[in-house]
């Protein structure tokens, strides 16, 4: 079923995917559209999160535009349905959770005038092909077509609300008699009274019904309100005691405490039952602005008990892709605490959770604490570090300064030798860009040891796609660093492969270098 399709002009691929996680959906995008779609699943408050996002991103580079991020929601995914065992093929878009599809409309109003209209229009119709509408998503989308003016004909609530909303306003409508917010809380609280009268009753106690409201209340009078919060603080004041009831209840009927244990409290699919308190503690001390004492390392020890799958599920249920980035220098001194070390794969899979997405998404310069966080963990586990976050930057289209920045600042200050030239290895199976090309000529100027077989292919890597740079500096300059620290290794076919290669430069160092080559000896 894979295949290609045409959608709107755009070509649009399919892949198949049998089972669709938020790292899988994540994959489909580039850096910035990665940060921009974390901050949109990040809770309530993800639209105006990423309306800031945005506005930094446009600061960092005028030319950022969301159509491309827009596009590739649009793009037809096949997704599989665990209970019917079939397939089908839906936009991308529609396979993520509620909370982002509302975000994004908020946020797409509150831009909309920086997206083509018929942009937005295409997403439009694609949120209308979700097989599970949710109404408020329904709502936001309508109210969103009426802001471009394409529909004024569709309500923006559905037929349940608009009878809630008819029931609502006649018990709202009384004036002269008792009715209008009187008659609505004396309501709820007959009902309220009811539910606790029901549970006292099956406890063997009994409670007193308040008197109804004076039927000379007025429609927003403040006694109404009164009578509403006293209720209330009476049903908090009374809870202690029936949840002591409601345990002994269910032991006298067989059952347990843990039997009343929420979701939350329990740990998740994947992790041992005793890793319970441990993750509890380790969100009580992320989400604290407290500094960590000892006692708050010790809990990451439960680190070491994991392997790569419990790792990364430990990971995702502590958020680490999308922790604030002032946590992570704690969170880093009590990984570097751990003793024995994390093993090769259990290490990488932690550092991938905790810095991949970070270090892909920059827009600009790392912060401090990012800076931070990436030096520490690299020092201690360059090897991980190499192949969960520093080869995917390098493969990501999108690589721009401030990767390249960090990058270049781990060369110099925490990768030895060996790393390094792994990292320039690396780099033979990419194509370059103007960024690539800065950290290669980093990796070539510091202290690296390179031997004939790397040489040999940084040399055929220079023939292939030097000509798609005969008129950049970088590469001229990283051709000259090449010529002179590195000269030792030129045998005389390369020799004669670089000098036609050095004929097309374009750049006010061709001269320089075509003397730099004279000057090597032929073998």
């Amino acid at each position: 079923m894979a295949g290609r399709r045409h959608f709107c002009g755009h070509r649009l691929f399919i892949q198949a995917t049998t089972c669709v996680n938020t790292s899988t959906l994540l994959g489909r995008f580039d850096g910035q559209s990665r940060l921009l779609l974390t901050t949109l699943m990040s809770g309530v408050s993800g639209a105006k999160a990423a309306l800031t996002v945005f506005q930094k991103q446009q600061r960092a580079n005028s030319d950022s535009t969301l159509t491309n991020f827009i596009l590739t929601l649009c793009r037809d995914e096949i997704a599989s349905s665990a209970e019917a065992l079939t397939l089908s093929v839906k936009p991308l878009v529609c396979l993520f959770p509620p909370v982002f599809k509302q975000n994004l409309l908020i946020f797409l109003y509150l831009v909309n005038s920086t997206i083509p209209g018929p942009t937005v229009r295409l997403l439009l119709r694609c949120l209308a092909q979700d097989s599970n509408p949710n109404p408020w998503v329904r709502a936001l989308g309508r109210q969103l077509e009426r802001k471009l003016e394409m529909n004024f004909k569709d309500p923006l609530y559905s037929e349940q609300c608009r009878q809630k909303l008819k029931q609502l306003s006649e018990n709202l409508g009384g004036s002269s008699e008792a009715g209008g917010w009187a008659e609505c809380f004396n309501s709820q609280q007959e009902e309220s009274e009811s539910y606790c009268g029901l549970d006292l009753l099956e406890h063997g106690t009994q409670r007193k019904r308040r008197a109804s409201f004076d039927a000379d209340v007025d429609a927003d009078g403040e006694e109404a309100v009164q009578e509403s919060k006293r209720l209330k603080m009476d049903m908090h004041a009374e809870e202690p005691e029936d949840a002591e009831d409601e345990e002994v209840r269910m032991d006298t009927q067989g059952g347990s405490a843990s039997a009343a244990e929420t979701p939350a409290d329990r740990p998740p699919d994947g992790l041992p039952e005793h890793f319970r308190g441990s993750v509890l503690h380790m969100k009580e001390l992320l989400e604290s602005q407290a500094e960590w004492d000892q006692s708050a390392s010790e809990v990451f020890k439960v680190l070491n008990e994991c392997n790569p799958t419990q790792m990364e599920v430990l990971c995702e249920t502590l958020n680490f892709p999308i922790l604030p980035e002032h946590t992570l220098p704690k969170l880093c001194n009590s990984i570097l605490s751990l003793s024995p070390d994390l093993s090769y794969s259990t290490a990488a899979s932690l550092i991938r959770s905790i810095l991949l997405q970070k270090v892909s998404s920059l827009s600009e310069p790392a912060s401090r604490c990012l800076v931070t966080a990436v030096t520490s963990l690299c020092s201690r586990y360059p090897r991980p570090m190499c192949h969960a976050v520093i080869e995917p930057v390098l493969e990501d289209r999108n690589i721009g300064p401030p990767q390249t920045e960090l990058l270049n600042r781990l060369i110099e200050s925490c990768l030895d030798s060996h790393y390094r030239l792994l990292m320039l290895q690396m780099t033979f199976r990419i194509p370059w860009s103007e960024a690539v090309l800065s950290i290669i000529h980093s990796l070539l100027d510091s202290k690296l040891l390179l031997n004939e077989e790397a040489f040999t292919q940084l040399t055929e890597e220079l023939i292939s796609q030097g000509p798609h740079f005969t008129k950049s500096v970088k590469f001229a300059k990283m051709m000259l660093t090449i010529l002179t620290k590195h000269s030792s290794h030129v045998t005389a076919a390369q020799k004669r492969c670089l000098t036609s290669c050095l004929n097309s430069n374009e750049t006010f160092l061709k001269k320089s270098l075509q003397a730099s080559l004279k000057r090597i000896p032929d073998a």
